[in-house]
């Protein structure tokens, strides 16, 4: 055995042993976190893997960020061989795949142009890091340095196996042509001489240690992800996107709710902080952060890794009775302060941005339990929701005895009229802003009118119906959503209700996802849906043909677009009209939000600009006459933004129903 071999042998195996040490610490990490069980629907799994972790389909959601990265990627896994190929020789003395015949210049052909095409990668992102400067790059000095490093040792890996390749063409051990392009065209720059075997050690040994000294590394640097994004991806929740998860309200053992530290959290949600890469893309689509506000989603989830790096050492030695300092330290308050959780309208917009499927509003809203369930520590708003959802069963100050007020003169039933849900077609959710809510309460007609053109038998539950519980579920208050929720799955099983439309999206989606949780299971179509259905059939005629001049820009409610996929059918309706749509920006799954969820429409804007009048000013650059939407809350914030912008007289803020309703009276009329 040579010495070359020893000395490789030595150094390869206290490589692995100090890994196995950094990963088993690591593990033992996660397991601090409570149980979580993410192991269900293994090909679901391994479908995302491939399309999220290796496809890259989210980071392609922004091109040019996302084709430097793919190279990257796509070279490392490619070059994955030729890291086999030379550990392989290090322990052997001698290996290669030639004996893979005419398959091997395949791949030695492919690993030079990866080589190449990672170069480019790497070249590309120090340039937008430190010379185009890209906002969301530009984190900490730390962090930049961390990145600079990281991108520099990968080109010396990369450039160490061209420069290895080539000293071998040059003394014989490759042969020069297209098996090895790149390395070929400058291997007549090493002679012949001896000194190019000592070269060629010395590439090999550089290419090696780099790599090995790169995994090492990666343990203790924000690019961890490199080696756990794959199975975050891998244990990504598959529950319906955007449902809160329970707290079992019936375990008498637990003492707090919510999480206040770092243990309180999963295991899962452990390894999203490990996971994050820090890129800044949940921050530049956050509306919170671009107005100003104090919440960060990046630092949500990096302040949760530095508590973690904190406090499991101490943990795992058991000694945090000893350690006062850092017992006494939590994430809750030492972390994350309330103007940053309170500052979050649970748009998703992080969740749906983030390449490696961190869970930002989960942990989020479990910082609210902490704060609401535990303390009662919210906002003076707040408390005013929670006590009209405990007196009135809605959000306002509203009694409850006028909740069906609205529908008198309509001649439209109750529930309790009919007796049983399948004397109708269908039970229509009016929620509480379209049962109290001035404005809203003409949508509400609007949509009860077009069903009633359609020809669709429905009922109301009137003063049976109480608030969804999403408002509150959202604040933290999970108590008082349960209550409500199962008080609503009860009234709804007792008339045998199956089919639901419901015109507020925090309806619909509460409804649909979230009921389930408690037994409550339903078929459950927002209106827009329902409409573009019956436009689709024939139940309702409008002329799409005969165009007016209404233009029109359709502002994505979050809970619509990004939560539930409601995207192309509120447009089809809008267009059958004869409506000329117009797009801002931020629109679809990357829509701007209105401000108004998880609870921020009850609560003051005390940071910053004013989120809706971030968006009215994107809705009224379109030129449009009118900005459509399809939920209470964005109506109430678009209408808002356009008096504040003095448009009023300009721009109308109108719901799709009532786009729709005009269309078809105005050819009623004719």
């Amino acid at each position: 055995m040579e010495l070359n071999q020893i000395a490789f042998i030595l150094f390869f195996l206290a490589s692995m042993a100090f890994f196995a040490m950094s990963a088993r610490k690591l593990i033992a990490t996660l397991r601090l976190g409570k149980a979580d069980n993410r192991l269900d629907n293994i090909p679901k799994r391994l479908q995302n893997v491939f399309t999220i972790a290796f496809l890259q389909t989210k980071l392609l959601r922004e091109p040019v960020a996302g084709t430097l990265h793919l190279l990257i990627f796509w070279g490392f896994l490619a070059l994955s061989l030729v890291v086999i190929e030379s550990v392989m020789e290090g322990l052997l003395g001698h290996f290669s795949f030639s004996f893979l015949g005419g398959g091997y210049s395949v791949i030695t052909f492919s690993q030079e142009i990866f080589c190449l095409l990672v170069m480019v990668g790497v070249i590309g992102s120090l340039w937008r890091r430190f010379i185009t400067k890209v906002k969301r790059l530009q984190v900490d000095a730390h962090g930049s340095k961390d990145a600079a490093m990281i991108l520099s040792w990968i080109f010396l890996i990369v450039t160490s196996t061209l420069l290895q390749n080539a000293t071998r063409i040059s003394i014989g051990t490759y042969e020069a042509g297209m098996s090895f392009p790149i390395s070929s065209s400058f291997a007549s720059f090493f002679s012949y001489e001896q000194s190019t075997y000592i070269l060629e050690k010395i590439f090999w040994w550089g290419h090696i240690g780099l790599v090995l000294a790169f995994l090492n590394y990666l343990p203790y640097s924000k690019h961890l992800h490199v080696l756990t994004s794959v199975p975050n991806v891998f244990f990504s929740s598959l529950k319906p996107k955007g449902a809160l998860i329970p707290i079992n309200l019936q375990d008498e053992t637990l003492t707090k709710f919510g999480v206040v530290d770092t243990d309180d959290l999963t295991w899962k949600q452990l390894l999203d902080g490990y996971t994050c890469t820090e890129c800044g893309r949940c921050e530049s689509v956050c509306p919170a952060n671009l107005t100003g506000k104090p919440l960060s989603p990046r630092k949500i989830i990096v302040d949760t890794r530095r508590r973690t790096v904190e406090k499991s050492p101490v943990m795992m030695a058991g000694r945090l009775e000893m350690n006062q300092e850092v017992a006494n330290n939590t994430l809750l308050d030492h972390y994350i302060t309330e103007d940053e959780l309170w500052s979050c309208t649970t748009c998703m917009a992080c969740v749906n941005e983030c390449p490696v499927m961190i869970e930002h509003v989960n942990e989020i809203v479990d910082l609210r339990r902490a704060l609401v369930l535990n303390e009662s520590r919210f906002p003076p708003e707040v408390k005013t929701v929670f006590d009209n959802l405990e007196r009135n069963f809605t959000p306002w100050g509203f009694s409850h005895s006028t909740r069906a007020d609205w529908a008198e003169g309509l001649n439209i039933p109750t529930m309790a009229q009919v007796g049983d849900a399948k004397n109708v077609d269908v039970l229509f959710w009016v929620g509480c802003a379209g049962a109290y809510d001035a404005r809203y309460k003409k949508v509400t007609i609007a949509f009860s009118k077009l069903m009633q053109h359609a020809g669709i038998s429905f009922a109301i539950l009137g003063t049976e119906e109480k608030c969804n519980g999403d408002a509150a579920r959202r604040m933290g208050n999970e108590y008082l959503a349960q209550t409500m929720m199962t008080e609503n799955i009860e009234t709804l099983n007792k008339y045998n209700v199956t089919k639901v439309v419901a015109t507020c999206p925090h309806c619909f989606h509460s409804l649909s996802k979230e009921y389930p949780q408690f037994g409550g299971n339903f078929d459950v179509v927002h209106h827009t849906d329902f409409l573009n259905q019956l436009v689709e059939e024939g139940k309702l005629k409008v002329d799409g043909k005969k165009k007016n001049v209404q233009t029109v820009t359709y502002h994505d409610s979050c809970y619509l677009a990004r939560y539930n996929d409601v995207i192309e059918t509120p447009r089809a309706t809008l267009q059958a009209t004869g409506a000329q749509l117009i797009e801002m920006p931020r629109t679809k799954d990357k829509g701007l939000c209105c401000g108004a969820g998880g609870g921020r429409m009850w609560m003051e804007e005390h940071h910053g600009k004013r989120i809706n009048i971030e968006r009215t000013e994107e809705a009224l650059a379109t030129g449009a006459s009118t900005v459509a939407s399809a939920c209470p809350f964005c109506m109430t914030m678009m209408n808002d933004g356009v008096k504040a912008k003095d448009a009023a007289e300009k721009v109308q803020v109108r719901d799709v129903a009532e786009i729709l309703l005009d269309a078809i009276e105005q050819k009623a009329s004719i």
